[in-house]
């Protein structure tokens, strides 16, 4: 009697073994495969939340089948108490191995609300923008400029919510000056800058910042930065390059990020200074004139007088031999590259050609004739009647 009850304790045991290795074969399968969301969602962590609240919350939007589930994954692979706040995209069909990942792994937040602060050539802007999860495309919800418009309340109200990101967006080709004067219009920002960065030393780029970051720090790492790219360019330079240092790489890329905005002629307008550093030639550039009468503190805003174009400056190059002594601006990669692997040509002109980019020449007869169509055109363009 003993050994039958025996018996069928241990198969018993042996059935509930089997069932509950199934259940857990089943549970696992639902936990990798893809999940029931047919539209992606921007999910919503807030400070202070826990695991059983997500999934909740989940289950509730149609991402999970089953919040339980969902728990005992992340408990299983031990990332319950790696639960981050923020605003996640959670694309259709995410599994919930995959949105544990999401919610886990820390760093940026990937929608919601963010604010950009434009560092521009001309000026400041602020936008304000949400990623639409259905398109996976920002809309702009207001945008201005600090120092002309008021600010939109709607910049005020997601400044102050928590799960905001924000970002600085610093634009090829503007000066250290106006960098620094942008950050401290920055009311997110704390700190001071005690010294205005060397010009050329800050990496045009876009940084994640949070409320309450040292504005000198920001500095430093757009420094670290923009070291680590001149360091690349120079490694990866053409030989007998007429420059020395990557000093001077950087003086170079400058000033061809100032010449042209056109991403295709860099390389062009960069074989022309090195044409002319070659032949002994002056640079005669216009945007190293203006540098010197600026020296960077804001924009001209007019054009260069025949007094200025004649006037000695260290950065004249009309008038100072090779390279003017400091970079004119922050250039981007991409100058950088130019100045140290340029096309090779023989040009050593060019003047705009009326469409934004420029006409290059060899020889300065057909750069005269260059000068002469673009005459040509700036006079029509004087002619025709205001707002055309």
């Amino acid at each position: 009697m003993w050994r039958h009850i025996a018996s069928n304790a241990v198969t018993m045991l042996i059935v509930l073994l089997f069932l509950g290795g199934g259940v857990i074969l089943w549970g696992k399968g639902q936990y990798e495969a893809a999940g029931p969301l047919d539209q992606a969602i921007c999910l919503q962590v807030e400070r202070g939340s826990n695991m059983r609240r997500v999934s909740q919350s989940l289950e509730d939007q149609g991402a999970v089948s089953s919040a339980a589930i969902f728990r005992m994954g992340a408990d299983y692979a031990e990332k319950t108490s790696q639960l981050k706040a923020g605003s996640f995209l959670v694309d259709p069909g995410a599994s919930m191995e995959e949105i544990v990942d999401i919610v886990t792994r820390g760093g940026a937040s990937t929608c919601g609300t963010e604010v950009v602060y434009r560092i521009g050539v001309n000026r400041l802007g602020v936008q304000v923008r949400e990623l639409d999860p259905q398109s996976n495309r920002f809309e702009e919800r207001a945008s201005f400029t600090p120092a002309d418009e008021e600010t939109p309340e709607i910049y005020t109200e997601k400044k102050a919510e928590r799960d905001t990101r924000f970002r600085v967006a610093l634009a090829e080709g503007v000066t250290s000056w106006q960098v620094v004067e942008s950050l401290k219009a920055m009311d997110v920002l704390e700190g001071s800058v005690e010294e205005l960065p060397p010009e050329g030393s800050l990496a045009p780029d876009s940084y994640e910042v949070r409320p309450g970051d040292d504005r000198a720090e920001i500095i430093a790492q757009m420094q670290n930065a923009q070291e680590l790219r001149v360091a690349q360019a120079w490694l990866n330079r053409d030989e007998n390059l007429p420059i020395e240092t990557p000093e001077e790489l950087l003086v170079l890329a400058s000033i061809i990020e100032k010449e042209t905005g056109v991403s295709d002629e860099r390389g062009q307008v960069a074989s022309v200074f090195v044409n002319r550093l070659n032949r002994g030639m002056r640079l005669q550039t216009d945007p190293t004139v203006i540098y010197g009468v600026t020296e960077g503190k804001g924009v001209l805003g007019r054009g260069l007088r025949q007094s200025e174009l004649r006037r000695a400056t260290p950065w004249n190059t009309y008038v100072i031999e090779g390279l003017p002594p400091t970079p004119i601006a922050n250039p981007g990669t991409a100058s950088l590259e130019a100045a140290a692997r340029p096309l090779e040509t023989d040009y050593v002109f060019f003047v705009a050609d009326g469409t934004g980019g420029h006409a290059f020449a060899e020889t300065l007869d057909e750069h005269n004739r260059n000068v002469a169509k673009w005459r040509e055109i700036e006079a029509e363009r004087a002619n025709q009647p205001s707002g055309n």
